[in-house]
Protein backbone atom coordinates (compact mmCIF):
# COMPACT_ATOMS: atom_id res chain seq x y z
CA UNK A 1 0.00 0.00 0.00
CA UNK A 2 1.04 3.47 -0.89
CA UNK A 3 1.40 6.27 1.34
CA UNK A 4 1.83 8.97 -1.22
CA UNK A 5 -0.36 10.67 -4.06
CA UNK A 6 -2.99 8.74 -6.31
CA UNK A 7 -1.91 5.33 -7.65
CA UNK A 8 -1.08 4.83 -11.72
CA UNK A 9 -1.48 7.48 -14.73
CA UNK A 10 -2.81 11.35 -14.00
CA UNK A 11 -5.73 10.30 -16.15
CA UNK A 12 -6.46 7.11 -14.29
CA UNK A 13 -6.40 9.59 -11.37
CA UNK A 14 -8.43 12.20 -12.41
CA UNK A 15 -11.02 9.95 -14.31
CA UNK A 16 -11.34 8.16 -10.00
CA UNK A 17 -11.99 11.92 -8.79
CA UNK A 18 -14.39 12.44 -11.02
CA UNK A 19 -16.22 8.95 -10.16
CA UNK A 20 -15.83 10.19 -6.53
CA UNK A 21 -17.54 13.39 -7.41
CA UNK A 22 -20.51 12.31 -9.30
CA UNK A 23 -21.26 9.21 -6.93
CA UNK A 24 -20.75 11.94 -3.88
CA UNK A 25 -23.96 14.11 -5.86
CA UNK A 26 -26.06 10.85 -6.79
CA UNK A 27 -29.26 10.88 -5.22
CA UNK A 28 -28.38 7.42 -3.00
CA UNK A 29 -24.46 7.79 -2.83
CA UNK A 30 -23.10 4.30 -2.15
CA UNK A 31 -21.11 4.50 1.01
CA UNK A 32 -19.17 1.49 -0.01
CA UNK A 33 -18.01 3.21 -3.59
CA UNK A 34 -17.17 6.14 -2.30
CA UNK A 35 -14.93 4.33 0.50
CA UNK A 36 -13.68 2.20 -2.03
CA UNK A 37 -12.74 5.25 -4.20
CA UNK A 38 -11.06 6.63 -0.91
CA UNK A 39 -9.35 3.70 -0.56
CA UNK A 40 -8.00 3.51 -3.97
CA UNK A 41 -6.47 7.42 -3.73
CA UNK A 42 -4.05 5.63 -0.87
CA UNK A 43 -3.56 2.04 -2.97
CA UNK A 44 -2.36 2.22 -6.25
CA UNK A 45 -3.33 -1.71 -6.67
CA UNK A 46 -6.95 -1.25 -5.69
CA UNK A 47 -8.38 -1.49 -9.20
CA UNK A 48 -11.91 -2.42 -10.36
CA UNK A 49 -11.42 -5.73 -9.72
CA UNK A 50 -10.34 -5.20 -6.28
CA UNK A 51 -13.53 -3.13 -5.94
CA UNK A 52 -15.99 -6.01 -6.99
CA UNK A 53 -13.45 -8.34 -4.69
CA UNK A 54 -14.91 -6.49 -1.66
CA UNK A 55 -18.64 -6.19 -2.82
CA UNK A 56 -18.78 -10.07 -3.32
CA UNK A 57 -17.05 -10.35 0.48
CA UNK A 58 -19.85 -8.26 1.78
CA UNK A 59 -22.34 -10.30 -0.27
CA UNK A 60 -20.69 -13.38 0.87
CA UNK A 61 -20.86 -12.61 4.66
CA UNK A 62 -24.29 -11.31 4.45
CA UNK A 63 -25.42 -14.78 2.92
CA UNK A 64 -23.99 -15.87 6.36
CA UNK A 65 -26.45 -14.25 8.55
CA UNK A 66 -30.18 -15.86 9.21
CA UNK A 67 -32.84 -14.51 7.44
CA UNK A 68 -35.79 -12.13 9.81
CA UNK A 69 -34.21 -13.51 12.65
CA UNK A 70 -36.84 -13.82 15.98
CA UNK A 71 -36.50 -11.09 18.37
CA UNK A 72 -36.57 -7.80 16.52
CA UNK A 73 -33.49 -5.52 16.41
CA UNK A 74 -31.98 -6.97 19.43
CA UNK A 75 -31.68 -10.22 17.72
CA UNK A 76 -30.43 -8.76 14.47
CA UNK A 77 -27.75 -7.03 16.80
CA UNK A 78 -26.82 -10.11 18.27
CA UNK A 79 -26.11 -11.83 15.03
CA UNK A 80 -24.19 -9.62 13.38
CA UNK A 81 -21.80 -9.05 15.81
CA UNK A 82 -21.97 -13.16 16.57
CA UNK A 83 -20.51 -13.33 13.29
CA UNK A 84 -18.50 -10.53 12.28
CA UNK A 85 -17.25 -9.86 15.95
CA UNK A 86 -16.68 -13.22 17.40
CA UNK A 87 -16.21 -15.84 14.42
CA UNK A 88 -14.65 -13.59 11.99
CA UNK A 89 -12.54 -10.89 14.71
CA UNK A 90 -13.38 -7.99 13.11
CA UNK A 91 -12.87 -5.10 15.60
CA UNK A 92 -10.38 -2.81 16.63
CA UNK A 93 -7.81 -1.86 19.00
CA UNK A 94 -5.65 1.66 20.21
CA UNK A 95 -2.70 0.57 17.67
CA UNK A 96 -5.39 0.26 14.92
CA UNK A 97 -5.45 4.18 14.91
CA UNK A 98 -2.05 4.81 13.83
CA UNK A 99 -2.34 2.64 10.49
CA UNK A 100 -3.66 4.42 7.28
CA UNK A 101 -5.01 1.24 6.21
CA UNK A 102 -7.66 1.38 8.96
CA UNK A 103 -9.41 4.49 7.38
CA UNK A 104 -9.55 1.95 4.06
CA UNK A 105 -11.95 -0.08 3.35
CA UNK A 106 -10.57 -2.98 1.37
CA UNK A 107 -8.21 -3.29 4.00
CA UNK A 108 -10.14 -3.44 7.01
CA UNK A 109 -12.04 -6.26 5.00
CA UNK A 110 -8.96 -8.33 4.62
CA UNK A 111 -7.43 -7.88 7.73
CA UNK A 112 -10.57 -7.44 9.86
CA UNK A 113 -9.24 -4.71 11.64
CA UNK A 114 -9.97 -1.41 11.50
CA UNK A 115 -11.06 2.71 13.06
CA UNK A 116 -14.82 2.32 14.47
CA UNK A 117 -16.19 4.63 11.26
CA UNK A 118 -14.87 1.91 8.56
CA UNK A 119 -16.00 -1.38 11.17
CA UNK A 120 -18.97 0.22 11.25
CA UNK A 121 -19.42 0.57 7.14
CA UNK A 122 -18.50 -3.14 6.97
CA UNK A 123 -21.34 -3.65 9.83
CA UNK A 124 -24.21 -1.60 8.36
CA UNK A 125 -23.59 -3.25 4.94
CA UNK A 126 -23.44 -6.98 5.71
CA UNK A 127 -26.35 -6.56 7.90
CA UNK A 128 -27.89 -4.15 5.68
CA UNK A 129 -27.30 -7.58 2.77
CA UNK A 130 -28.90 -9.36 5.14
CA UNK A 131 -32.25 -7.27 5.11
CA UNK A 132 -31.70 -6.20 8.62
CA UNK A 133 -33.04 -2.51 9.73
CA UNK A 134 -29.56 -1.08 10.13
CA UNK A 135 -27.98 2.61 9.92
CA UNK A 136 -24.80 4.35 11.07
CA UNK A 137 -24.76 6.29 13.80
CA UNK A 138 -21.88 9.20 14.36
CA UNK A 139 -21.80 9.68 18.11
CA UNK A 140 -18.91 12.46 18.48
CA UNK A 141 -15.87 10.37 19.44
CA UNK A 142 -17.03 7.22 18.36
CA UNK A 143 -19.18 6.22 15.27
CA UNK A 144 -21.70 2.97 16.10
CA UNK A 145 -24.52 1.39 14.58
CA UNK A 146 -27.72 1.14 15.09
CA UNK A 147 -31.02 -1.52 14.31
CA UNK A 148 -34.39 -1.35 14.50
CA UNK A 149 -36.33 2.27 14.07
CA UNK A 150 -34.23 5.19 15.03
CA UNK A 151 -36.68 6.95 16.43
CA UNK A 152 -38.80 4.12 17.95
CA UNK A 153 -36.83 0.99 19.40
CA UNK A 154 -33.43 0.47 18.96
CA UNK A 155 -30.65 -0.87 19.87
CA UNK A 156 -26.81 0.55 19.49
CA UNK A 157 -23.92 -1.96 19.00
CA UNK A 158 -20.07 -0.93 19.01
CA UNK A 159 -18.37 -2.73 15.97
CA UNK A 160 -15.05 -1.58 17.80
CA UNK A 161 -15.52 -3.62 20.57
CA UNK A 162 -16.72 -6.75 18.13
CA UNK A 163 -20.33 -5.68 18.06
CA UNK A 164 -20.77 -5.05 21.58
CA UNK A 165 -24.70 -3.86 22.62
CA UNK A 166 -24.95 -0.64 24.45
CA UNK A 167 -26.82 0.55 26.82
CA UNK A 168 -27.98 4.34 27.04
CA UNK A 169 -25.49 4.66 29.66
CA UNK A 170 -23.01 2.92 27.48
CA UNK A 171 -23.87 5.76 24.87
CA UNK A 172 -23.64 8.88 27.61
CA UNK A 173 -20.56 7.54 28.44
CA UNK A 174 -18.68 7.72 25.03
CA UNK A 175 -20.24 10.74 24.01
CA UNK A 176 -18.89 12.01 27.43
CA UNK A 177 -15.45 11.28 26.74
CA UNK A 178 -15.73 13.99 23.60
CA UNK A 179 -16.55 16.42 26.19
CA UNK A 180 -20.42 16.55 25.36
CA UNK A 181 -23.98 15.66 26.35
CA UNK A 182 -25.62 12.89 24.87
CA UNK A 183 -29.20 14.40 23.05
CA UNK A 184 -31.68 12.28 21.03
CA UNK A 185 -30.35 14.09 17.32
CA UNK A 186 -26.82 12.63 17.89
CA UNK A 187 -28.43 8.52 17.84
CA UNK A 188 -30.19 9.44 14.17
CA UNK A 189 -28.73 7.60 11.12
CA UNK A 190 -25.89 9.07 9.82
CA UNK A 191 -25.64 10.84 6.32
CA UNK A 192 -23.56 8.73 3.89
CA UNK A 193 -21.80 11.84 2.67
CA UNK A 194 -21.54 13.30 6.34
CA UNK A 195 -20.03 9.92 7.17
CA UNK A 196 -17.15 10.30 4.13
CA UNK A 197 -16.43 13.40 5.14
CA UNK A 198 -15.40 12.16 8.42
CA UNK A 199 -13.30 9.14 7.25
CA UNK A 200 -11.23 11.67 5.38
CA UNK A 201 -11.05 13.79 8.32
CA UNK A 202 -9.61 11.09 10.10
CA UNK A 203 -7.15 10.54 7.37
CA UNK A 204 -6.11 13.66 7.03
CA UNK A 205 -5.17 13.81 11.41
CA UNK A 206 -3.87 10.96 10.83
CA UNK A 207 -1.14 12.49 7.92
CA UNK A 208 -0.91 16.04 9.84
CA UNK A 209 0.71 13.87 12.94
CA UNK A 210 3.37 12.42 10.34
CA UNK A 211 5.05 15.00 8.31
CA UNK A 212 6.47 12.71 5.98
CA UNK A 213 3.09 11.50 4.63
CA UNK A 214 2.20 15.51 2.92
CA UNK A 215 0.60 13.94 0.11
CA UNK A 216 -1.75 12.26 1.62
CA UNK A 217 -3.75 14.74 3.80
CA UNK A 218 -3.69 16.16 0.54
CA UNK A 219 -5.86 14.09 -1.61
CA UNK A 220 -7.50 13.98 1.49
CA UNK A 221 -8.73 17.69 1.62
CA UNK A 222 -8.71 17.45 -2.00
CA UNK A 223 -11.81 14.53 -2.22
CA UNK A 224 -13.43 16.47 0.80
CA UNK A 225 -13.58 19.27 -1.49
CA UNK A 226 -15.69 17.07 -3.79
CA UNK A 227 -18.03 16.53 -1.87
CA UNK A 228 -21.41 18.79 -2.64
CA UNK A 229 -21.27 20.60 0.47
CA UNK A 230 -17.86 21.41 2.68
CA UNK A 231 -16.82 24.35 4.62
CA UNK A 232 -15.01 27.53 3.14
CA UNK A 233 -11.94 26.61 5.07
CA UNK A 234 -11.27 23.61 3.70
CA UNK A 235 -9.53 26.13 0.67
CA UNK A 236 -6.99 27.26 3.25
CA UNK A 237 -6.51 23.66 4.26
CA UNK A 238 -5.72 22.56 1.15
CA UNK A 239 -3.30 25.70 0.25
CA UNK A 240 -1.56 24.48 3.79
CA UNK A 241 -1.01 20.69 2.48
CA UNK A 242 0.09 22.18 -0.84
CA UNK A 243 2.66 23.97 1.04
CA UNK A 244 3.34 21.09 3.40
CA UNK A 245 4.49 18.97 0.05
CA UNK A 246 7.12 21.51 -0.98
CA UNK A 247 4.47 23.32 -3.69
CA UNK A 248 5.04 26.27 -2.55
CA UNK A 249 3.70 28.71 -5.58
CA UNK A 250 0.09 26.59 -5.54
CA UNK A 251 0.21 26.66 -2.30
CA UNK A 252 0.43 30.55 -1.93
CA UNK A 253 -2.01 31.01 -4.73
CA UNK A 254 -4.60 29.22 -2.93
CA UNK A 255 -4.61 31.22 0.45
CA UNK A 256 -4.68 34.22 -1.53
CA UNK A 257 -7.85 32.42 -3.77
CA UNK A 258 -9.17 31.88 0.30
CA UNK A 259 -8.71 35.52 1.38
CA UNK A 260 -10.53 36.89 -1.91
CA UNK A 261 -13.30 34.20 -0.59
CA UNK A 262 -13.64 35.33 3.37
CA UNK A 263 -12.48 38.80 2.61
CA UNK A 264 -16.31 40.01 2.57
CA UNK A 265 -17.32 38.36 5.39
CA UNK A 266 -13.70 38.49 7.58
CA UNK A 267 -11.93 41.42 6.45
CA UNK A 268 -8.89 40.85 9.36
CA UNK A 269 -8.90 37.24 8.27
CA UNK A 270 -8.35 38.05 5.13
CA UNK A 271 -4.97 40.38 5.42
CA UNK A 272 -3.79 37.40 7.62
CA UNK A 273 -3.76 35.05 5.32
CA UNK A 274 -2.12 37.11 2.86
CA UNK A 275 0.43 37.82 4.94
CA UNK A 276 1.02 34.11 4.81
CA UNK A 277 0.71 33.72 1.37
CA UNK A 278 3.52 36.71 0.83
CA UNK A 279 5.74 33.99 3.71
CA UNK A 280 5.12 31.08 1.88
CA UNK A 281 5.84 33.21 -1.99
CA UNK A 282 9.26 34.37 -0.02
CA UNK A 283 10.19 30.50 0.71
CA UNK A 284 10.47 30.26 -3.40
CA UNK A 285 13.57 33.18 -3.16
Amino acid sequence: MSGGGPGGSEEAARARRRRFAEEARAERPDLVLLCLLIAAEADPALDEAGMDAVEIELDALAGQLPFAPEGGPTAWARNVGELLGRRLGFGGVPADYRRLGSSLLHEVVRRRRGLPILLSVVWTEVARRAGAPVYGVALPGRYVVGFGDPRGAHVLADPFAGGRLLTEADATELVAGAGVALEAPMLLPADPLETVARILNNIRAWAQARPEHGPVGLWAVELALLLPSHPARLRHDRAQALVNCGRFLEGAAELEEYARVVEAVDAATAETVRGRAAEVRALLN
